[in-house]
């Protein structure tokens, strides 16, 4: 027959049939599946795939799929598990191209999407478990399906509050049956507990959360989310919960249950749809009961690239330039949670070729970046920064990135390397590049030092985005411009962020929407300030390590201050002058 997969394959998309023989053999050796095989040995794509199996079964194929209005009924008849395994999703009233006669005999009737049309009989069991008699078929891609089915089983879930709610109709019979579970790590567990905790999890991930608070009050229990930045209440169960969650989550993170006197650390990773969530848990003892934080890591979210950070122009030659150096310092500096980690691995993604020898010691290592060694910190068996720095110089590296200077040895150790003829990349929690000095010499290295080996110093902040759906433009007034212009973070910066202009300035105001979550902002971008360390600087070092002289002199030399970098995000329409505020008033 001419229709044959082989032959449509050759015929459309150039396949040599002996490729297609290939692949088949390879099918029946690994007991696998004809279509996978294909892809993986990328003979062809998924897309020229699912168009030959259109033409051979007649089946219409719609690349992607976007519903707004997604019919529920089926979550509660037929597993998640099932559909996912099958790549397949029922979908009632689907809105079929309109004027396409291979759509037309499907109006009017319930659609079921498929990736694969050979699975016959996982097909005959689906409609079987619907109930469903006259179905029309349509081929769809296997991430748009799994998405549609994600997003189907995710918005089905009963809500952390009614979760809370059912709690408390039968609340101390909860607490004893907890109690006597022997594996509550069984995620097949009906334990409302359980449900709770992970629907937490669960709805943080979806709304971009970096952290869970879990904090105990006197009387009460909250739980909040941090998103961009900002703390919001999530939930507030009643106090009588308060252990069993902590519980639950200590059991997860395999920590001491019993030891509530003393902080612990722990960690677990969880998979929530196609998103794998690395979660790492602390815990300390305070006056009303222990108080839990879990910093929430998705692993699955790509790395950003430089120009994504929000450096631009200028900026980003000067850092693009920076980071070809030879040999030198080159600091990131901010308080925890600006980014910092972020920068040093989008300058990492952005050098790394195979003539280069990348190493790097973190605390924690945050993401595995291909082709660099990177080393986990371990106090437990003092594996510190210091002692790791000292192996990784015999390592003979070209770059070294250490998570952060903390003391006196790591900061030596990370100068001699750099006078050797190492590039090297660190941290430091300080409030402005210039500050970064002080700090170096504050912790015991020689201002020469500093000098002879520092070639630039990046400070950066984080603000959030305004959400382009609700974004509401605005003239600020004259007394407003004007009290701008004098705020600085030093008074002798100039006042040149905001120019003078004959007509109105035209910024924006965040007011919010759902897209947003009603918080008018959605994502995040860095301001940055890149102080390069010139002839000048360095011979002011020598003399004083006083920061405001510092600042003064690299600004005289043309360095944009953070405020002055924020105030043109606020002018472009990317941010508002609040969020400037917040995050450089210091």
């Amino acid at each position: 027959m001419r229709n044959r997969l082989s032959q449509i394959l050759f015929q459309e998309f150039d396949v040599p049939e002996e490729t297609f023989k290939e692949a088949q053999q390879t099918c029946i050796e690994q007991n696998g599946v004809l279509s996978e095989i294909l892809i993986k040995k990328k003979i062809i794509t998924e897309h020229q795939l699912l168009e030959a199996f259109s033409r051979l079964y007649h089946i219409p194929f719609l690349p992607r799929i976007a519903i707004d209005d997604l019919d529920m009924d089926f979550t509660q008849r037929v597993s998640i598990q099932f559909l996912k395994k099958y790549a397949m999703v029922p979908v009632k009233n689907l809105p079929l191209p309109e004027g396409d006669e291979a759509f037309s005999p499907g109006m009017g009737k319930p659609v079921i999407l498929i990736n694969d049309p050979s699975a016959f009989q996982p097909l005959d069991d689906l409609t079987k478990m619907l109930a469903w008699e006259d179905v029309f078929l349509i081929l769809s891609t296997r991430e748009s399906i799994l998405s549609l089915i994600n997003t189907a089983y995710d918005s089905s879930r009963d809500t952390a509050q009614q979760l809370v709610a059912d709690m408390e109709e039968s609340g101390f019979d909860i607490i004893s049956e907890i109690e006597e579970t022997a594996d509550l790590l069984d995620d097949t567990s009906d334990a409302p507990i359980i449900k709770l905790v992970n629907h937490i999890i669960s709805q943080s991930v979806k709304n971009g959360a970096s952290d869970i608070h879990l904090e105990p009050y006197q009387t009460s229990l909250k739980v909040r989310y941090r998103v961009d930045g900002v703390l919001y209440d999530l939930l507030s169960p009643p106090k009588w919960m308060q252990s069993t969650l902590t519980s639950r989550i200590k059991v997860m993170a395999k920590m001491n249950i019993p030891e509530k006197r003393l902080p612990q650390d722990g960690r677990f990773e969880v998979k929530i749809g196609d998103q794998s969530i690395d979660i790492r848990v602390s815990t300390i003892p305070i006056t009303h009961g222990e108080r839990l934080v879990m910093r929430l890591l998705n692993k699955s979210n790509k790395l950003f690239q430089l120009p994504e950070l929000g450096l631009k122009d200028e900026k980003l030659k000067i850092i693009e330039h920076l980071i070809h150096s030879s040999h030198g310092i080159i600091l990131v500096t901010g308080p925890t949670g600006s980014g910092k980690t972020t920068t040093l691995y989008a300058i990492l993604s952005k050098i790394n070729s195979p003539d280069i020898n990348i190493i790097t010691i973190e605390d924690p290592v945050e993401y595995q970046l291909k082709g660099i060694g990177q080393i986990q910190v371990n106090p437990k068996i003092d594996l510190t920064f210091a002692r790791g720095l000292r192996s990784i110089v015999r390592q003979d590296p070209d770059v070294i990135l250490i998570g952060e200077m903390r003391d006196q040895e790591t900061a030596d150790i990370g100068v001699q390397s750099a006078l050797t003829g190492h590039l090297v990349f660190s941290t430091l929690h300080t409030n402005d590049s210039a500050s970064a000095i002080t700090r170096l010499i504050d912790i015991g290295v020689e201002p020469f030092l500093i000098s002879s080996s520092v070639i630039a110093v990046v400070a950066q902040r984080l603000v959030r985005v305004l959400c382009h759906d609700c974004k509401e433009a605005y003239h600020p007034d004259e007394e407003t411009l004007k009290q701008l212009r004098q705020i600085k973070i030093n008074e002798d910066l100039g006042d040149d962020a905001i120019p003078a202009s004959d007509g109105p300035v035209t910024i924006y105001r965040a007011t919010g929407c759902p897209r947003c979550f009603n918080t008018g902002y959605k994502g995040r971008i860095g301001i940055y300030e890149i102080m390069v360390l010139n002839e000048s600087l360095q011979n002011m070092i020598m003399k004083t390590h006083d920061s405001h002289q510092i600042m003064r002199e690299a600004v005289r030399h043309g360095m944009t201050s953070l405020y002055d970098d924020g105030i043109q995000k606020v002018l472009e329409g990317s941010t508002t002058i609040e969020e400037v505020l917040r995050v450089t008033q210091t």
